[in-house]
């Protein structure tokens, strides 16, 4: 799982920090650095003075003395931020395989619990493995961040009575991630919180963007120029606009950059509705990074009220809209038990049109595609009172579905869903409408 997701926290208290062995890699250091660190380790459990070993298999020979000696019915062995001992030329996994392999998987009473942050490196290096560590996993664990219902249950437990939109807010600006979460007061308002930990000079989370994706990747100037060009185009982009944009070679590092931001689900990746064979693309989903690069990067340090005083900036209302489509987007299962098909088999795309020679183009963000022969096109809509159709947005509807059924030639029935916060006031154009999701339903 990513960085700050609570990994470490979770291994700890389920085995309640009992450990026969611990250790956690040191971020960015060479092999005598990790190979000395590893031997301070050994110190602090066996009790004895421990010579800091030549390489990582005189290393894990070592582990396997002092494990010999441990007097437990279960001996868990856990290695913290694995990823960042395979320095260059360590040798690390071969070690790592020869330990396991050799020695340690004979035995019935012992458990190695491996974890990091850079997912990449754990999926290719540990469970893509080819070599002897292929298939060794017993069990394997991507933690996740919290949805939406889970944030409320945990801002609960903290103390902090907030509504549901403020809930929603914090989720569009931290994306559910524990350790960001923790670090709110709830003595005081959502507004102040985000100020205090975003945009105060050396506030908690101040230099959290140049953390993020440098502990998770190497060459990171390389991730972050893809992410950024990304946060300038909502509905994505194809990997050859990447490169046109970035400047980065249309090769197979580019290839690897995407699939490691795919893995740590900071981009999502999606097809076009009905175009099977059109490019991927590749759309910004980290909520952290898309509030950095709309806020946090120009104004750092400039207001440490920005947050408090920007509720009326044009700007602010449409990263607000945008947000709230990511939100929806993060949330399909609750969507999809909201109206009613949790049980039927679907497919989520999006779509657009630039329009025929004359025409208005057309844009739709969410289509669910149903086995039973409907799809659902959905309108996602942020507001803080009920949302209002107009005779102008009606029109703007209505030429979207009627765009679609001549482009796509579909013989499947259409179903508008409007995902809006507080619901749609009736009125003479509501009624078009088949079926309605409102933000308490994603809390689901």
């Amino acid at each position: 799982g990513r960085r700050r997701v609570g990994k470490t926290f979770l291994i700890n208290r389920f085995f309640d920090n009992t450990y026969a062995f611990k250790h956690t890699g040191v971020f960015n250091k060479s092999t005598g650095t990790q190979l000395e660190r590893f031997a301070a380790s050994l110190e602090d459990y066996s009790g004895e003075a421990v010579a800091v070993p030549e390489n990582w298999y005189k290393a894990f020979d070592m582990l396997k003395a002092y494990l010999r000696t441990v007097r437990s019915e279960k001996k868990v062995v856990f290695i913290d931020e694995m990823p960042w001992l395979d320095t260059a030329g360590s040798d690390f996994v071969s070690a790592l395989e020869s330990f396991w392999n050799g020695w340690a998987a004979a035995e019935d009473n012992i458990v190695l619990v491996a974890c990091g942050s850079a997912t990449s490196w754990m999926t290719d290096k540990l469970l893509g493995d080819k070599g002897g560590l292929f298939n060794r996993s017993a069990t394997r664990i991507f933690l996740r961040p919290f949805n939406l219902k889970e944030t409320e249950e945990y801002l609960k437990s903290r103390g902090f009575e907030l509504t549901r939109y403020d809930i929603a807010e914090c989720y569009m600006i931290m994306g559910g991630i524990p350790f960001y979460l923790k670090q709110m007061n709830p003595r005081w308002t959502l507004a102040r919180n985000i100020d205090m930990m975003f945009f105060k000079e050396k506030g908690l989370l101040w230099d959290e963007f140049d953390h993020l994706y440098s502990t998770l990747f190497k060459n990171a100037d390389t991730y972050i120029a893809v992410v950024e060009a990304l946060s300038m185009k909502r509905m994505g982009m194809t990997r050859k606009e990447i490169v046109k944009e970035t400047g980065i070679s249309d090769n197979g590092d580019l290839g690897k950059v995407l699939k490691n931001l795919v893995d740590n689900e900071f981009i999502r990746p999606y097809n076009y509705f009905g175009n099977k064979k059109r490019d991927t693309i590749y759309q910004l989903a980290d909520f952290y990074t898309m509030f950095y690069f709309s806020f946090i990067r120009d104004n750092y340090g400039r207001d440490e009220n920005f947050w408090a005083n920007s509720t009326d900036l044009p700007l602010r209302r449409s990263w607000a809209g945008y947000t709230f489509e990511q939100l929806c987007l993060h949330h399909l299962e609750q969507i999809r038990k909201s109206i009613g098909i949790f049980g039927v088999q679907c497919e989520t795309s999006a779509w657009f049109s630039k329009g025929a020679e004359g025409k208005r183009g057309a844009q739709i963000d969410l289509l669910i595609d149903r086995r039973d022969r409907i799809i659902n096109i959905c309108e996602m809509k942020y507001s803080i009172n009920e949302f209002t159709i107009d005779s102008e947005y009606d029109k703007s509807l209505r030429n979207k579905i009627q765009v679609f059924r001549d482009e796509t030639r579909t013989r499947k029935a259409l179903h508008l869903t409007m995902i809006t916060t507080y619901g749609l006031k009736r009125n003479m154009y509501s009624n078009s409408v088949q079926s309605q999701v409102v933000l308490d339903d994603l809390f689901i």
